[in-house]
């Protein structure tokens, strides 16, 4: 139970790290953000639980594929947001990132990359 406890810990901090960050500096905390800092910690958590190289390796994999259709979400928001207001921009962008994230999973497809 302490193990699950320390990695909800050290986790959160990051979170707040970058909300602190961007909160003294727009790109340094735009750069922290950017930072794999959490698949980099999931993957400390993968292999000090002992998990195999291929669950490691795959979880690396899904990862990079699964961050591609999220990019246009961090274009349109800065758009949106003083049209609209926070929670619909919010609401649109994940509108923006389930639609990119359809299609992209079906192009994927045709090229033997399962998502789904």
């Amino acid at each position: 139970m302490s193990w699950i406890i320390t990695k909800y810990a050290l986790t959160a901090a990051v979170v707040v790290l970058v909300s602190e960050a961007a909160k003294r500096s727009d790109r340094l905390g735009g750069f922290i953000a950017a930072l794999p800092l959490i698949t980099l910690l999931t993957l400390i958590w993968l292999y000090i639980e002992r998990q195999s190289a291929e669950k490691i390796a795959n979880h690396a994999w899904y990862t990079f594929w699964y961050v591609l259709p999220t990019l246009p979400m961090f274009l349109a928001f800065p758009r949106l947001l003083a049209r609209i207001g926070f929670w619909p921009t919010l609401l649109a962008c994940v509108a923006i990132t389930v639609v990119c994230f359809g299609l992209f999973a079906v192009v994927l497809q045709r090229f033997g990359i399962a998502l789904l």
